[in-house]
């Protein structure tokens, strides 16, 4: 399972709407969100936080992010064991995780890594590449 290459220009373009929805969403000013903003830990989203902001995002987007769907990308040709056993993300995970969201600084993942601890990684740059891969997809 190949994932679509996005480009930096891609993301700038749509970073502005994002970064919006997302201020909207957690009630914080715009000039808190930036690219490698943590959605938890920087800007302390909840998990229903997350819904609402994929909400937001698929009705201003126009596109359809399934629930799950990054993490099921980022696994790609990994089975559900090969990326994760007893709730924590094997080596290869781990390592397939780092490439999918290279948008996230280096220094925040450590090992060993909890499967539920997989959306504190997520930027609002992340929030960007989901819109850009489910345009990708549907075109």
């Amino acid at each position: 399972m190949s994932t679509p290459e996005i480009s930096q220009e891609e993301i700038d373009a749509i970073y502005p709407q994002v970064a919006e929805i997302i201020a909207d969403a957690l009630g914080c000013d715009e000039d808190e969100v930036k690219p490698d903003s943590s959605l938890i830990n920087d800007l302390d989203a909840e998990s229903i936080d997350f819904l609402d902001i994929v909400f937001r995002l698929e009705r201003e987007f126009k596109v359809k992010i399934p629930r799950g769907k990054a993490v099921e990308e980022a696994r790609g040709d990994l089975s559900e064991e090969e990326f994760e056993e007893g709730g924590v993300v094997t080596d290869a995970g781990y390592d397939a995780l780092k490439s999918y969201m290279s948008e996230v600084p280096e220094d925040r993942f450590s090992k060993p890594l909890k499967s539920a601890e997989i959306p504190k990684l997520f930027t609002t740059e992340t929030f960007c590449k989901m819109v850009l891969r489910e345009q990708k997809s549907d075109s």
